[in-house]
């Protein structure tokens, strides 16, 4: 399991005026909590790591949306990169999920999936399953994979840009993450509250009143 980078439980974030943030945002945020140049940062050390770690298998990208397409195209696009450019590369094939389990900022015990008809191609492949909504209780992610070994996969390794650390929490830890963060709504780089915010290119934390604005 990888190291992560752990932003602590007083960390203030950075005023919204020193960063390039949507006009129509700007009431409805609190502060930039990781800006982008981190985020990629981040990204590109956790695509050296998978390729030094499962670097001798064809593998299967599984995207989880909708949260997870950002995460997944930055990510996919470093390991392109490491393809290309060094003596080791891997076959790379993708395919996508989608997990619905929050209603306006809490998550519920009711996972829904939608997607996946075609999973059957796992069967004794590698599957990195790559989800960038926030890994909180961990219950989201031990259903899906619960789902997943259903069809019989070689291996499954988790990557998660982002853990929240929660009293809520299972226990359960992806097999690699970017950020361990507070407990906090955090939204931006396709995270979303409600299906708004995801144009954000940092993540941020929502204030009371985007999230009285935008709750349905």
């Amino acid at each position: 399991m990888s190291s992560s980078l752990e932003i602590p439980d007083d960390e203030k974030g950075y005023d919204l005026e020193l960063f390039c943030v949507p006009k129509h945002y700007e009431n409805d945020l609190e502060r930039v909590f990781i800006p982008h140049g981190l985020i990629m940062d981040r990204t590109e050390r956790l695509a050296r790591d998978i390729m030094r770690d499962m670097g001798e298998h064809h593998i299967v990208a599984l995207c989880v949306l909708k949260g997870g397409y950002k995460f997944f195209a930055d990510l996919l696009d470093y390991i392109k990169v490491l393809n290309r450019n060094s003596d080791k590369s891997v076959p790379l094939t993708v395919d996508f999920i989608r997990l619905k389990n929050y209603s306006n900022d809490e998550s519920t015990n009711s996972v829904k999936v939608i997607g996946g008809e075609e999973l059957s191609a796992l069967s004794g492949k590698v599957c990195m399953n790559i989800e960038t909504d926030i890994v909180e209780t961990g219950k989201t992610m031990q259903t899906l994979l619960s789902i997943l070994n259903g069809y019989n996969p070689k291996m499954v390794k988790v990557v998660s840009l982002l853990v929240k650390r929660t009293p809520r929490s299972s226990g359960y830890r992806p097999d690699y993450t970017g950020f361990e963060i507070p407990d906090k709504f955090v939204v931006g780089y396709a995270l979303d509250y409600n299906e708004y915010f995801r144009d954000l290119s940092h993540i941020c934390v929502v204030s009371e009143q985007g999230k009285q604005k935008y709750k349905v």
